[in-house]
């Protein structure tokens, strides 16, 4: 994936993503902004915020409408005010929660002690298991889309995970998708209005992440609620409504072939699913020059009390 001429000026990645959008936001108190890499857990979490501020409810067409993400043109025609005009549009009244895979500075960063106040939910996962998991997802992609952006599908797609690793994850340096998320993100850890998550610990305890998002909202479910949040933010009821998490609105064609989005949710499967000895060596030296930080690195593959 090279750099792509769009409306909008050159940028690196898919014509159809476009992180500039976020800079001309007009943010407002009480935003939700949920900052994950891709392949990371970002459609769970999308849905547990959801379910947390709603009090779980089965009442929504498409987790994307509830949720829109900040940095997708839905069509080559679309310019950064078709997405700007949308997050305008959902009422004032409403608590606006977005999704992005942008670390700071290009996701803008409000301090906690200033105005408006925005809160980060931050998810990260073991870069091994995100990457076995980001090959089948692109290879899901429509031919319809590709054909839509006029982008080859080889462009982004391998038949077997070491060569999609070789031939399009190294040669474009997508290891940052991860490390130099990381590495953005770290210093921010401590401040209050930024929750760090780790994949695996959300998986380990799904009601206590649950419980600890809804802490950090501010949001107070009733007993009676518990149980609906629970069910509707598990992986079985997800998957059995797989529809509502992997259409994304207003496309004139469909994004994804169907099961791209959830796949197991399981942890520490990378090696089953193509993982090897030598990329992952490979992944974690090219991970400490994007991010020196021997704590941040170890956090990030093991999850656990933040260092």
């Amino acid at each position: 994936m090279t750099d792509i001429q769009h409306d909008n000026g050159p940028r690196q990645g898919p014509p159809w993503i476009d992180p500039e959008i976020q800079q001309k936001i007009a943010w407002r108190d009480g935003d939700v902004v949920i900052s994950v890499p891709p392949k990371s857990g970002t459609t769970w979490t999308m849905n547990i915020v959801h379910q947390v501020l709603n009090g779980g409810t089965a009442a929504f067409e498409r987790i994307y409408e509830e949720v829109p993400w900040i940095e997708f043109l839905s069509h080559p025609a679309d310019t950064h005010d078709t997405v700007l005009d949308r997050l305008n549009a959902i009422p004032p009244s409403q608590r606006r929660v977005m999704k992005t895979h942008s670390p700071p500075p290009g996701l803008p960063f409000h301090a906690p002690d200033g105005w408006p106040g925005v809160k980060y939910i931050v998810v990260f996962r073991n870069p091994e298991e995100s990457l076995v998991s980001f090959w089948p997802f692109l290879n899901k992609h429509s031919d319809e889309w590709f054909d839509l952006w006029q982008v080859p599908r080889m462009a982004m797609c391998r038949p077997d995970f070491p060569s999609f690793y070789a031939e399009v994850i190294d040669p474009q340096g997508m290891q940052a998708m991860h490390f130099g998320f990381l590495a953005a993100w770290w210093p921010l850890r401590g401040q209050p209005n930024v929750l760090f998550l780790h994949y695996a610990d959300m998986k380990d305890d799904h009601e206590g992440t649950i419980r600890k998002i809804a802490d950090f909202l501010g949001v107070s479910p009733g007993d009676d609620r518990w149980p609906a949040i629970l069910e509707y933010t598990s992986f079985p009821w997800m998957k059995q409504h797989e529809d509502r998490f992997e259409t994304m609105p207003d496309t004139p064609v469909p994004v994804l072939n169907p099961g791209a989005m959830l796949r197991r949710g399981e942890a520490g499967k990378a090696r089953d699913d193509g993982m090897t000895d030598e990329i992952s060596r490979h992944l974690r030296a090219v991970g400490s020059q994007i991010c020196p930080d021997a704590d941040a690195l170890d956090w990030l593959y093991n999850g656990g009390p933040l260092p």
